[in-house]
C-alpha cells in the first residue's frame, strides 16, 4: 500500500520547485530575441514597435528596478511566483464548496 502525500506537502514542494526555477534556473535564460523579435528582425518591422504598456514597471524586462547585477532577474521572478501564488490562494478561496 502507497501512503498518500497530504496536500500541504504538495503545495510547499511545488512552491519550492518554482521558487527554484524563478531564482535559480532563470539567470540561464537566453537574452537573445525570442521568436517573435526574431521575426521582426527578419522582417525589417522591429524598429516599428512601440514600448508596452508596462514598460515603465518596477519589473519590466523581468529585471527589477533599483535592483542591480545578477540578483535583478530572480528578485523579478520570487516576485512573479509570490504574486501568481497569492492570487491563485485568493482565487481557490473565493471558489472552494463551503460545508
Amino acid at each position: 500500500m502507497r501512503s498518500r502525500i497530504s496536500t500541504r506537502a504538495l503545495v510547499v514542494g511545488g512552491l519550492v520547485v518554482c521558487l527554484l526555477l524563478a531564482a535559480v534556473v532563470s539567470t540561464w535564460a537566453s537574452g537573445h530575441p525570442d521568436g517573435l523579435e526574431h521575426v521582426a528582425e527578419t522582417l525589417g518591422f522591429a524598429d516599428a514597435a512601440g514600448d508596452h504598456g508596462a514598460a515603465g514597471s518596477p519589473f519590466a524586462d523581468y529585471e527589477t528596478k533599483g535592483v542591480g547585477g545578477a540578483l535583478s532577474g530572480p528578485v523579478a521572478g520570487i516576485v512573479g511566483v509570490a504574486l501568481t501564488g497569492a492570487v491563485m490562494w485568493l482565487v481557490l478561496r473565493l471558489v472552494r464548496r463551503r460545508d
